[in-house]
């Protein structure tokens, strides 16, 4: 059975009320039954002055932070700004009032970018930058007037359904409170919160033997009759583990089932039982990448009632909280009749979708708003928390306003739903902020703005590098979905020779049954390169590297000023990377030409160089502690309660960013570098043996006239992997050496 219900609101001061016109009076009873939950506002008020007391401790006393009525802004949650009017010499200075403790953090927040010239993003990013905040007794002031902000859109959503595995896994109570308060402080008030979804299924399924024994025999009934599955899960090998069919497929409790009900509202009210009465939204994705197994309209209708029935009998005012994904990856299904059943099966206003690749595939556009269901618009981003510079500024700026203004409008938030985080801070910066943008928001102005509140100073050079990176890395247009694939990071499991032939197991091992058959599976639209008909997979690439280098030039230009700022440290080695990976896929790509063009020589000269890239990108990635793989390692081994225990983390934790596990002797995981990291350590552990195992076997082929062996390539790199997985070796979790000495030696090395 798939079906999730889980709680959508992280902590009680994140709880959120409004009264935007987002055109439903569904809508408008929902923000008035959040209201009803929030705590008190000496409650709201103090959980605000915690946000302040641990990012500016000396600060605490110059703010006056008040809960008020959204009357007092015109109808709507916004946050006001104003000096704080007292002649006491040791009053505060600046009053932040708002109808919620996230509006008066979002205030705070507001006030430090764009009064103190301050930024703030997560720690492996590069961190805050408040060096610009004046001492406290000299803050500026605002105007007379005071400065206030609306929201246009009730909520501002943030993770994915994957992020807390991708991301959050390892964390820990102090890595949770910074996260909390980066949230609050960006203003979102609607995160989803899976941290021990787990522990409450453990409970609701041992609450009675008699509900397990029924349900044991269904499922074992429909594994045996082969229905309810999908059929192309079913009868795919690739989709089991080793051939075993019973690791595989999806199997679905049918809506009919009284147990269906009973199951969903048991989880429900376990979530009460143990979180409190705090929210009435439930996220609930019942066939995320798991197609149904009919298209006929009147099941989907009866699958989606009973799943906001389970919901609705726990809590009369449920809201079902779903991703839209599935219908942009697996549209050939959900056909407007299909997507019409679903949206409909509950009452307008009782659920809301996440148009989770808004940024890029916007569903609301194509499906007549969601055929009149209340959506958040959303930036998707990121997959598997991959590590690369990327984004679509232009879109993030103009699509929720685009989507909000539009006729017929059911937007009623924006929202983020990356499937990893600490990546790419100038995007999780502006995409945040266009909760509180109106129209005519000028993108260009926003970022000299952010360049220089990024960094503390005014720098011509790096003004001028930024410039150049909105309109290259940052400007993204070709609809790609999947972008960090890299040849150093996700070498391809490609035989040069285009040669054919099949494996042990009688499985075809040719070129155009490797990497485009997996472009071709049922997550299809997750593996696009950007040519689909070539027999090699190419990397994303949509920009000028060459104007690129430009900007890294530009970037070195400024160390001189800047290299004390750990947030220009992370973006000097992010950008160096960067170029320096894509120089790695043309090196590869001459490597190939010259083992095709039997070319000893020159197979020698690029593999070699290939290798050495890796290696100097390792030692690069290790100037700056955000680029560690020893600090994932250990977050995972410092978790556990016993030796077996850290055994096991250690095992997931090298695992996930891999191979996976689904391998078998001469077949790699469908999944292995779907999560992959440009991290220090796994570069010359990891991905450096595997290309060196791969050019070795070219040049054999070429010395010895015989063809390339992929099998053997195969054996040999898969048998590492697993070896590596299992390993425990130490990897270094602080930085060595010099970041800006480093990334000019690379540069003079590379591209003077």
């Amino acid at each position: 059975m798939k079906s999730l219900f889980l709680l959508a609101i992280l902590s009680l001061f994140l709880c959120k009320a409004y009264s935007a016109e987002v055109g439903s009076d569904a809508i408008e009873s929902v923000l008035r039954g959040l209201d009803n939950k929030r705590v008190s506002s000496v409650v709201q008020e103090s959980a605000a002055k915690g946000v302040l007391q641990r990012l500016l401790p000396a600060h605490l006393h110059s703010f006056e932070f008040k809960i008020i009525s959204k009357d007092l802004c015109g109808g709507r949650s916004c946050f006001r700004i104003t000096n704080y009017k007292s002649s006491s010499r040791n009053s505060p200075e600046i009053l932040i009032q708002g109808t919620t403790a996230v509006e008066i953090t979002s205030g705070l927040h507001w006030y430090l970018k764009y009064m103190c010239g301050a930024h703030i993003s997560w720690e492996k990013t590069g961190g805050v930058q408040l060096a610009s905040v004046p001492m406290p007794g000299s803050l500026p002031l605002v105007e007379a007037k005071g400065v206030t902000i609306q929201r246009p859109v009730p909520w501002n959503y943030y993770q994915n359904v994957v992020t807390s595995s991708y991301s959050y896994v390892w964390w820990d109570w102090q890595r949770w409170e910074k996260e909390i308060d980066w949230m609050a402080l960006q203003g979102i008030n609607l995160p989803l919160a899976f941290t021990g979804q787990e522990a409450l299924w453990q409970k609701v399924f041992l609450m009675g033997w008699a509900f397990i024994s029924k349900l044991v025999k269904y499922s074992v009934s429909i594994a045996e009759a082969d229905i309810i599955s999908d059929a192309r899960v079913r009868h795919d090998p690739r989709n089991t583990v080793s051939g075993d069919r019973r690791w595989c497929c999806t199997f679905l409790l049918a809506p009919s089932d009284p147990l269906f009900i009973e199951i969903g509202e048991a989880f429900i009210r376990k979530q009460i039982e143990e979180y409190g009465d705090i929210t009435n939204i439930y996220n609930c994705d019942t066939f995320n990448e798991n197609t149904p197994p009919t298209d006929d309209p009147t099941y989907i209708s009866s699958l989606g009632s009973a799943v906001y029935k389970a919901m609705s009998k726990a809590n009369n005012n449920a809201v079902w909280l779903m991703q839209g994904w599935l219908f942009y990856s697996d549209s050939k299904y959900w056909k407007p009749p299909q997507m019409e059943a679903l949206l409909h099966s509950v009452p307008r206003g009782k659920m809301i979708v996440l148009d989770l690749f808004a940024d890029v595939k916007p569903v609301w556009k194509s499906s007549s708003q969601f055929y009149g269901t209340p959506y958040i618009w959303c930036m998707l981003h990121n997959f598997g928390g991959n590590i690369e510079m990327y984004g679509v500024l232009d879109a993030v700026a103009s699509g929720p306003i685009d989507a909000r203004t539009s006729e017929n409008s059911t937007m009623v938030g924006v929202g983020m739903c990356m499937e990893g985080i600490e990546h790419n801070p100038v995007v999780y910066e502006l995409m945040p902020e266009m909760a509180f943008r109106g129209a005519n928001f000028q993108l260009q102005g926003w970022l000299k703005s952010y360049s220089r509140r990024r960094y503390g100073k005014v720098n011509d050079q790096i003004d001028a590098a930024w410039e150049i990176l909105y309109h290259t890395i940052y400007n993204c247009t070709d609809g790609i979905a999947f972008h960090n694939t890299d040849y150093i990071v996700k070498f391809p499991d490609w035989d040069p020779s285009g040669k054919t032939g099949t494996d042990i197991s009688g499985t075809d091992i040719s070129s155009q049954n490797g990497m485009q058959k997996l472009a071709g599976f049922q997550w299809n639209r997750r593996f696009l390169f950007s040519e689909k008909g070539s027999s090699l997979p190419k990397p994303h690439l949509w920009y000028s590297t060459e104007d690129v280098i430009k900007a890294l030039k530009l970037f070195l230009a400024a160390g001189k000023e800047l290299s004390g700022s750990l947030t220009y440290r992370y973006d000097l080695v992010d950008l160096t990377r960067q170029s320096l990976s894509k120089l790695a896929n043309q090196v590869y790509l001459d490597a190939i030409s010259a083992f095709r063009h039997e070319d000893a020589k020159a197979l020698s000269l690029h593999s070699q160089k290939f290798l050495q890239l890796i290696k100097d990108i390792d030692i690069l990635l290790a100037t700056d502690d955000n680029f560690l793989l020893g600090t994932w390692l250990e977050s995972a081994k410092i978790l556990a309660m016993n030796s077996d225990e850290m055994k096991q983390y250690e095992w997931n934790a090298r695992t996930q960013i891999t191979m996976w596990y689904d391998n078998t002797k001469y077949n790699q995981s469908h999944l292995h570098d779907y999560a992959n990291k440009f991290w220090s350590g796994l570069l010359g552990a990891y991905y450096l043996p595997r290309a060196s195992m791969y050019f070795k076997l070219l040049s054999k082929s070429l010395e010895e006239k015989v063809d390339f062996n992929l099998l053997e390539w195969r054996k040999e790199w898969i048998a590492y992997s697993n070896k590596w997985q299992e390993s425990t070796e130490l990897y270094p979790v602080k930085a060595q050496g010099v970041a800006l000495a480093f990334a000019t030696a690379l540069f003079e090395k590379y591209f003077s």
